[in-house]
C-alpha cells in the first residue's frame, strides 16, 4: 500500500487534533473533519475515517490519561455505556435523519454552556455539586457524535465543567469513555460502508497517537483555571461559527 504526499498532512492534522482533544477534552472530531473537508475530500470519506482512526487515537488517549491518574472510573462507566448506546442508534440512523437541521441545536447548546464555563473561570460560578443523571448525557453525547460528525467531546466535556466537575479528572474519564463510544460508532459504520481511504486513517492514527502522551501531561499540570478559559473560549468560537455558517446558508438558500 502506498501513500502519497498528503499523508504526511494527514499526520500533522491527527497530532494538532489529538493535542487540542487530548489536553481540553473534545475537537478531535471539529478540527479533523473542518481541515479534511477544507481539503475537498468528501463528507461520507470524512466522517467515516475520523471514527476510524479515532478507535485507536481515544484509545492511546484513554490509556495516557489513566496512567497519568486523570480516570474518575465512576464516572466513565455512567458516560462510556450509554454513550456506546447512544453512538450505534446515531450511527444507524445517520442517513435517515437531516443533521443540517438538528446541528444548530446543538450549537446554540454549545454557546450557553460556553457562556456558563468562562463565567465560572471567572469566578462567577464555583458550585462542586456532582453532576446528576450523567448516563442520559453520555447517551445523548454519543447520539450527536455519530449524526453530527463529531460532539462527544464538546457536549459531555463541556456540560459537566459547566456543572461544576474538576477539570482534570473530567477531561481524563470524557478522553477514557470516548473509546467505548468511538468502538460503538465505528462498528456500525463499518458494517454499513467497509472500510475506505486507508490513507487518510493511517495518517490521523499516526499523528493522534504521537500526541496523546503529551495532551495527558499538558492538562495535569496546567491550572484548572486556565484550563476553563481554553474550553470556553474554544467552544464559544466553534459554536459561533457554526451558527454563522448556518445563518448563512439559509440566507444564501
Amino acid at each position: 500500500m502506498e501513500f502519497g504526499s498528503e499523508f504526511y498532512w494527514f499526520i500533522l492534522i491527527g497530532l494538532g487534533a489529538q493535542l487540542v482533544d487530548g489536553a481540553l477534552g473534545m475537537a478531535f472530531g471539529l478540527i479533523s473533519s473542518s481541515v479534511l473537508l477544507s481539503m475537498g475530500l468528501p463528507p461520507a470519506a470524512v466522517s467515516a475515517s475520523i471514527h476510524t482512526a479515532e478507535v485507536f487515537t481515544t484509545g492511546a488517549s484513554g490509556v495516557s490519561h489513566l496512567v497519568a491518574g486523570n480516570v474518575d472510573k465512576r464516572l466513565f462507566f455512567r458516560l462510556a455505556i450509554p454513550g456506546a448506546v447512544g453512538g450505534a442508534i446515531g450511527a444507524y440512523v445517520l442517513t435517515q435523519l437531516p443533521g443540517d437541521v438538528v446541528r444548530p441545536f446543538i450549537y446554540l447548546y454549545l454557546l450557553v454552556l460556553a457562556i456558563f464555563i468562562l463565567a465560572r473561570a471567572a469566578g462567577k460560578f464555583m458550585a462542586k455539586q456532582e453532576v446528576k443523571r450523567v448516563p442520559v448525557l453520555g447517551f445523548f453525547a454519543g447520539l450527536l457524535d455519530a449524526t453530527g460528525g463529531g460532539g462527544w467531546g464538546p457536549v459531555a466535556t463541556s456540560t459537566l465543567l459547566a456543572r461544576g466537575g474538576q477539570a482534570r479528572t473530567t477531561i481524563g474519564s470524557v478522553n477514557a469513555a470516548e473509546f467505548i463510544v468511538t468502538l460503538s460508532i465505528s462498528a456500525t459504520f463499518l458494517l454499513s460502508m467497509g472500510l475506505q481511504h486507508l490513507s487518510i486513517v493511517a495518517g490521523l492514527l499516526v499523528g493522534g497517537m504521537m500526541a496523546a502522551p503529551v495532551a495527558a501531561l499538558l492538562v495535569k499540570r496546567v491550572k484548572e483555571r486556565w484550563v476553563l478559559i481554553a474550553v470556553g473560549v474554544l467552544v464559544l468560537s466553534i459554536s459561533l461559527f457554526q451558527i454563522g455558517m448556518a445563518v448563512a446558508k439559509l440566507r444564501g438558500g
